[in-house]
C-alpha cells in the first residue's frame, strides 16, 4: 500500500524541519517547501493527500495558494498552519476550502493527530466514491437489458421518480427483477452515498420481523442479552427495500405506517423512540389491493406505499427481449466459467421463445447458466436445451401445483406451448395449400389477411420460404 505523502510549505525553518521529522516518525512520505512559489508548484505538479500551508508566507499568500489549490487540485486536504493572530484568517480559509487548521505553536502530537484526522477523511471519502461507483456499476440501467416498450416504460419511470423521495411500490411476479430495479432507483438518487439495505419480509418470523426492523434492547425478551440496532437504524438516511411486504402481519404492518408517516420507530422493549430518515421502496408479487378487500393487507398502508407504482412486466408479455437475455447470460456466465460457446441454434432460440417462463427472468438466467457448465459444444442445440429447460415433473402428487398462482402458471405454459405448435402448423398448412400465397391463405382460413400476416410475424413464418 502507497504510503500517504504530505507536503510542508512555510518559510520557517525550525518548523519544516521540526514537523517532518515528526511526520517521517508515522511512516509517511514528507516533502517541504520554504516559499509559496515553490510549494504552489509542488503541490500542482505532484501527488500530495495532505499539504500542511502557511498562511504568512514571504512571496505568496497562503490563503491566495488554498483558492489556487481549491481550483485545481480539489482532492487534496489543505490545513493551514497560523499564528494566533491569524485565527481569524484561518477561520475565513475554512470557508474557501481548507480541511482544519492548527495554531501555532503546536505539539508533535497535535500536528500528527491533525493530519491522521484529515487521511482518515480523505480515505472515507474515497472509499464512499468506490462504493458509489461500484452502486452505479451493479445497477445501472445497462445491466437491465430489454428494448421492448414495457420495460422502457419501466426505465422512464425510475428515471423520473429516482431523484426524489416518493415512496416506490414496484409490482410483480417472482423473478421479475425487483431488488436490481429497487438498487437503480437508488443508484441514482440524491441519497446514492448512503446504505442500500435489502430487507425480505418473507425470511422472518412475525416476532423476529419486530427485532430485525427496529432493533431491541437488552432484556426485552428472552435471549437479548445486549441492544441491538434495528434495519431502520443501519438505514438511516438511505434506502430501504422491503421485499414481499405482503407477508407482513397485522401488527408490523401497523408499525411500519407509523415509521412512514412519522420517521419515528421504538425498538422492542423501548421506552421511547427513535428517528430514522429512511426511503421506503416496497416490492410484492401479489395484488394488494385483493389483500385489502380480504382484510389482509391495511387500506391506509397500501396507500401509503402505493404513492409511485411501477410494474414490472413479466418476461412472457416481452418475449422479443428473451434472444437479448439469453445472449446478455450467455457471455456473462463465459466469463465467469472461462468457456467458450458462440451462441444457440435457431430451433433452441425458438423453444425458448414458446416457453412462458413462470420463473421470468431470474428463471432464463439459471437455465443458461446450467447450459454454460454443462455444455461442451459451440452452439447450444435444441438437444441440449431439452435436458435444462424445464423442470420435469414426475407424475403422481409432486406434479400437482401448490398453489392458486402455481396452478395458473401450469394451465397458461400448457395452453401457450400446446396452442402455439397447433397455430403454426395452421398457418403453415394454409400457406402450403396456396403455395405460400398470403392472400389466398387468409381467404382459404376465413380470416382478414392482416390478422394472418401478424400471426405468420409472431411464428416467424415468412411467405418467400414458402413459395415454390
Amino acid at each position: 500500500m502507497k504510503s500517504p505523502a504530505i507536503l510542508i510549505i512555510d518559510d520557517e525553518s525550525a518548523i519544516r524541519s521540526g514537523v517532518r521529522l515528526s511526520l517521517v516518525d508515522e511512516g509517511w512520505s514528507v516533502d517541504t517547501s520554504a516559499t509559496g512559489t515553490d510549494g504552489l508548484n509542488q503541490a500542482l505538479t505532484g501527488a500530495y493527500d495532505v499539504i500542511l500551508l502557511d498562511i504568512k508566507l514571504p512571496d505568496i499568500s497562503g490563503m491566495e495558494i488554498l483558492k489556487t489549490l481549491r481550483l485545481q487540485q480539489p482532492d487534496v486536504y489543505v490545513i493551514m498552519m497560523t499564528g494566533f493572530a491569524t485565527v481569524p484568517n484561518a477561520v475565513k480559509a475554512l470557508k474557501i476550502g481548507a480541511y482544519n487548521y492548527i495554531a501555532k505553536p503546536f505539539s508533535s502530537d497535535e500536528i500528527i493527530l491533525a493530519v491522521k484526522k484529515a487521511l482518515e477523511n480523505k480515505h472515507l471519502k474515497e472509499d464512499n466514491l468506490s462504493l458509489r461507483k461500484q452502486l452505479y456499476q451493479r445497477y445501472d440501467f445497462n445491466q437491465i437489458v430489454g428494448e421492448h416498450p414495457l420495460i422502457k416504460n419501466v426505465f422512464e419511470a425510475i428515471k423520473r421518480v429516482a431523484p426524489t423521495d416518493s415512496t416506490v411500490l414496484l409490482d410483480g411476479e417472482s423473478g421479475t427483477g425487483k431488488e436490481l430495479f429497487a438498487g437503480s432507483i437508488h443508484a441514482h438518487s440524491l441519497r446514492a452515498s448512503r446504505q442500500f439495505i435489502v430487507a425480505d419480509c418473507s425470511t422472518f418470523s412475525a416476532s423476529l420481523l419486530e427485532s430485525e426492523l427496529f432493533g431491541h434492547v437488552k432484556g426485552a425478551f428472552t435471549g437479548a442479552v445486549q441492544n441491538k440496532a434495528g434495519i431502520f437504524e443501519a438505514a438511516d438516511g438511505g434506502t430501504l427495500f422491503l421485499d414481499e411486504v405482503a407477508n407482513l402481519n397485522m401488527e408490523i404492518q401497523g408499525k411500519l405506517l407509523r415509521v412512514m408517516e412519522t420517521l419515528e420507530y421504538k425498538p422492542v422493549g423501548a421506552s421511547h423512540t427513535r428517528k430514522s430518515d429512511v426511503r421506503i421502496i416496497a416490492a410484492t408479487n401479489q395484488n394488494l389491493k385483493t389483500l385489502v378487500k380480504e382484510g389482509t393487507f391495511r387500506q391506509d398502508l397500501f396507500y401509503r406505499m402505493n404513492v409511485f407504482p411501477i410494474f414490472l412486466p413479466p418476461l412472457r408479455e416481452r418475449k422479443e427481449d428473451i434472444p437479448r437475455l439469453v445472449y446478455h447470460f450467455l457471455r456473462f456466465f463465459c466469463r465467469k466459467t472461462g468457456k467458450t460457446i458462440d451462441g444457440f441454434s435457431d430451433e433452441a432460440l425458438d423453444k425458448m421463445l414458446d416457453y412462458s417462463w413462470p420463473g421470468n427472468v431470474r428463471q432464463l438466467k439459471n437455465v443458461v447458466e446450467r447450459l454454460v457448465i454443462m455444455t461442451d459444444q459451440t452452439v447450444v442445440d435444441s438437444g441440449s436445451l431439452l435436458n435444462h429447460f424445464e423442470n420435469h415433473r414426475n407424475q403422481g402428487k409432486d406434479s400437482v401445483p401448490s398453489t392458486l398462482e402455481e396452478l395458473k402458471s401450469v394451465k397458461r405454459h400448457l395452453l401457450e406451448k400446446q396452442f402455439a405448435r397447433i397455430e403454426k402448423s395452421f398457418l403453415q398448412k394454409a400457406l402450403d395449400a396456396e403455395n405460400g400465397n398470403i392472400t389466398r391463405a387468409s381467404e382459404r382460413v376465413g380470416m382478414q389477411r392482416s390478422n394472418f400476416s401478424a400471426l405468420m410475424k409472431k411464428h416467424n413464418i415468412s411467405n418467400l420460404s414458402r413459395e415454390k
